[in-house]
Parts: C-alpha cells; structure tokens; sequence
C-alpha cells in the first residue's frame, strides 16, 4: 500500500507518498510513471494540498442501504449524482467556510472517495476496477436548507458547491482492499457517523462503470460513493473528521 500526497514548499507544489511523518518526494505524473527524487521531507515543514486536482468531482445521492431505509427511499438502478466544481476544493487542514449569504444549517457527510487513475468511457466492472487508481476520504459538505428552498427546482449544485464544501484528502491510498473498511464521522471528538463501505448499493467498481457510460472520467477525477446515517449541522468553530480504515483521517473546521 502507498500514501500519495501533494504539498506546497517553498511557494512550489510537489507530491510524493507519505510513511508515517516523512514524504518521499517524487518526479513525472503520479498516475503515470511517477519515480522517487531522492528527496524527502518532513510532513510538519509541508503544507498539505489536496492529493489530486480533480477535473470534476462527482458525488452520489441516495447509496446508503441504512440511510434509504430510514428516509424510505428505494435502491435507484444507476448512480443518483450532482457534480460539485472546483471551487469547493479543500485539503486536510482546511477551514470550511460558513457562505456569508445562508444562515441555515450545513451539514457535513462522511463519504469514500474513488480516485480514478487511467481514463475511462463505456467500460465493464472490470475495466472499471482497472481504472481506479485508489481511495481517499470526503467531506460532501451541504447547504442543508437550500436544497428544496424553490420547489419548482431541487438546488443541488447551489446547496452543495459553495467555496470550500467540497473537503478531501489528505493522502490516496492505492493497493488496498476497502471492501471491509468502515467511514466514520466524528464531530468535535464525538463519534457521529459509522457504517460500513458494504453498506453502500453500489460498490466502487460498479459505481465507475456506470458512470464511466455518461461521462469520460479522468486520471484524478474524484467520485464520491454517497454518505450514510448521522449527517448533522456544524457550528461554526466545529472540528469535523471523516475517518476510513486503511485510508486516514480528513481533519476540518468549521468556522465564519
């Protein structure tokens, strides 16, 4: 298993993969041909990016089996999805900005998040799993009150691509198996998501293929496979963590 990272030092982005505190500097395409310098820094004199530069992130609605069951929703036969743009990027680290123009409640969803590697159009499940490159956390963060506030239109990409909602990182895990990971949310120290990647309808290998029939994915594309039970407001000054076994923490905080 590997860590990738992408940092900034000394005003210059770089990637590299990360062992405990020390990154292992690397040249070339992290998704193509990547080779080591020789260089390493330490994690604590880097400031962290986020670990890829998605051209699109795609998120998904509705893939929890728990969470369907308690809003009485049904298993949708594709993959229910918005596209969050780029100005919600955020790394590890990063301070979710509460938008000065809402003054509802945001929420925070912990969400597994597939990294594709190598382009992908129209392929089969096995393709698709070919194409993952690896998986790192998400925090698909929501205007909650925005998305039915006009009932003539559902806001989905108002409620959901303020600046800053769309958290990621810190690192990529490649070469891991997930399939008996759990995602965790935990608010201010206290536990308030945990299910399991099983628990989601549509498991990542499927969720690329299906999407890979609407769309071209990209190396570095980001999909989010969709949030369960216990998303919950933030308020300002909350620290906010989506915990994944095998992939690490995302650390946030909410603030004005």
């Amino acid at each position: 298993m590997a860590h990738w990272i992408r940092f900034e030092r000394d005003g210059a982005a770089g990637f590299g993969t990360l062992d405990g505190e020390t990154i292992t500097v690397c040249d070339g395409d992290m998704f193509a041909g990547a080779t080591p310098t020789g260089d390493t820094i330490a994690l604590g004199d880097a400031t962290l990016l986020t670990p890829c530069t998605p051209s699109k992130l795609i998120a998904l609605w509705n893939n929890s089996r728990s969470a369907a069951e308690k809003q009485g929703l049904a298993q949708p036969e594709y993959p229910l999805f918005f596209i969050k743009p780029p100005n919600t990027y955020l790394p590890a680290g990063g301070v979710i900005g509460k938008p000065a123009a809402y003054d509802g409640r945001v929420i925070y969803e912990a969400e597994l998040g597939i990294v594709i590697g190598t382009e992908c159009k129209d392929a089969d499940v096995t393709a698709a799993a070919g194409a993952i490159f690896g998986y790192t956390c998400v925090n698909d963060v929501t205007a909650l009150q925005l998305l039915d506030a006009d009932p003539s239109f559902a806001q989905w990409s108002r409620a959901k691509g303020f600046d800053t909602f769309g958290a990621f990182g810190p690192t990529i895990a490649t070469e891991t198996d997930i399939s008996g990971a759990t995602i965790r949310a935990e608010l201010n120290g206290r536990e308030r998501q945990n299910y399991p990647v099983s628990d989601l309808f549509m498991q990542p290998a499927e969720i690329v293929s299906q999407l890979s029939q609407a769309m071209t994915l990209h190396p570095g594309d980001l999909i989010a496979c969709g949030t369960g039970p216990g998303a919950l407001p933030m308020k300002p000054g909350a620290t906010i963590d989506v915990i994944i076994d095998g992939i690490g923490t995302l650390s946030n905080t909410y603030d004005l």
